[in-house]
């Protein structure tokens, strides 16, 4: 009788980690995927008004750095003093950049940016140091960044983002 109480314990067991692993494993996969690959990021103020609104809800690719390289004008979120903050990349490691009369040059060649957003201010040309990159928000009058921080780190970039996800009514890709 121990014997047969025991085969059962056994295949009792046997079946419930049979039915239970798999959802274990989904479960570290997902974690896994939200801390290392991909996760929501919340956008917080205005400073990237009109392509992304105050409590856009985006994807954040953690990965799409680690075989491309970071683009002039690719939207980033990067990990500042205290908080995460988005902004979009304008200036790339050993380039001069400045703005004269609202047009960006850098190596002293006018750049067309190809998004739309408020005037920017006039700036003398400031020399972006080895593995920095100079970003700034779309809404100019209303965003801290690199004219105020200097140039972000390459470690500091989380990632890139630019599939909105929430609200529904904003769904979509942002350029």
């Amino acid at each position: 009788m121990k014997k047969n109480k025991e085969k059962e314990i056994k295949k009792n067991f046997k079946y419930y980690v049979k039915e239970i692993v798999p959802y274990i494993l989904i479960i570290i996969l997902v974690l896994l995927v939200k801390r290392f690959i991909v996760s929501p990021v919340n956008v917080v103020g205005s400073s990237m008004y009109d392509t992304l609104k105050d409590k856009d809800i985006m994807i954040l690719n953690e990965t799409a750095y680690y075989f491309n390289d970071i683009k002039r004008f690719d939207i980033v979120v990067i990990k500042a003093p205290g908080e995460l903050i988005i902004k979009r990349v304008i200036g790339l490691p050993g380039e001069k950049i400045k703005y004269e009369n609202g047009k960006l040059y850098i190596n002293g060649k006018y750049v067309k940016e190809n998004f739309t957003h408020d005037g920017t201010d006039d700036f003398a040309e400031v020399k972006i140091g080895k593995n920095k990159y100079f970003v700034m928000g779309d809404n100019r009058d209303n965003s801290m960044d690199s004219r105020y921080f200097g140039a972000f780190d390459k470690k500091s970039i989380r990632g890139r983002t630019s599939l909105t996800i929430y609200p529904f009514s904003r769904f979509g890709t942002k350029k």
